[in-house]
């Protein structure tokens, strides 16, 4: 996912830049609100502060708005009532005050993608059809999961943990995505229950090796190393 930060505050984009990019997320930073239309060319979300030097962040949510369905979070130190109320009225999808947690911001960026439709084939989306990965089968129609023709009971956040994996075909999933999508919401016990959901996720498809852990990143479904013959 790519990120357009239009952010004045060098110390600001300093500290979240490299924040995004652990989660995943790829950034792209402009310190001025004028020609940021001619930069939403491959952008998924734009993180917007009000506060510009040179134009006002709403004046630039509305540019942006008159040409673009790109999702807008405005991120501003602008806490009133009425800010927040004019920055959604502008065309901006969610408004977070500064100072903010870092796992909700994510979770607020996942949650604007999905909300979208920009997020295509991960739950809640639309998708549609049958993944196979080796004897594994996730038929994302009827929410019904199958390993080696066995019918395998999951629970509607283990199916979706499971789908969301499939959706991305063979890439790593960040931990922040993940809880973003199935729970739509970061908490500070967020990982733990989505470590434990993994888990049962792993005993109940008998196949462990499925689903990856990816360390500090998150979680990838792929196909199991090929056991040599004197393997069995």
């Amino acid at each position: 996912m790519h990120i357009l930060l239009v952010e004045d505050d060098d110390r600001v984009a300093a500290a979240l830049r490299p924040a995004l990019h652990r989660h995943g997320m790829t950034t792209t930073r402009l310190a001025r609100g004028r020609g940021v239309i001619d930069h939403l060319r491959g952008v998924d979300v734009v993180l917007l502060d009000l506060g510009l030097p040179d134009i006002d962040g709403v004046d630039v949510c509305r540019e942006i708005r008159g040409v673009s369905e790109i999702p807008v979070i405005v991120v501003s130190a602008r806490g009133e009532v009425d800010d927040r109320i004019l920055g959604l009225h502008s065309g901006a999808d969610d408004y977070l005050v500064k100072p903010y947690d870092i796992g909700e911001l994510v979770a607020r960026v996942h949650a604007v993608y999905r909300r979208r439709g920009r997020a295509g084939g991960t739950p809640g989306s639309g998708a549609a059809g049958t993944v196979v990965v080796d004897d594994l089968r996730i038929d994302l129609d009827r929410h019904t999961v199958t390993v080696d023709g066995r019918d395998v009971a999951l629970t509607r956040k283990e199916f979706q943990v499971l789908a969301l994996l499939a959706s991305v075909k063979g890439a790593v999933c960040p931990r922040s995505r993940i809880v973003a999508e199935v729970w739509g919401r970061s908490w500070p016990g967020a990982n733990r229950t989505l470590d434990v959901h993994v888990a049962t996720l792993r005993t109940k498809l008998g196949r462990a090796e499925l689903v990856q852990t990816v360390r500090g990143i998150g979680y990838r479904l792929d196909r199991p190393e090929p056991r040599s013959p004197d393997q069995g």
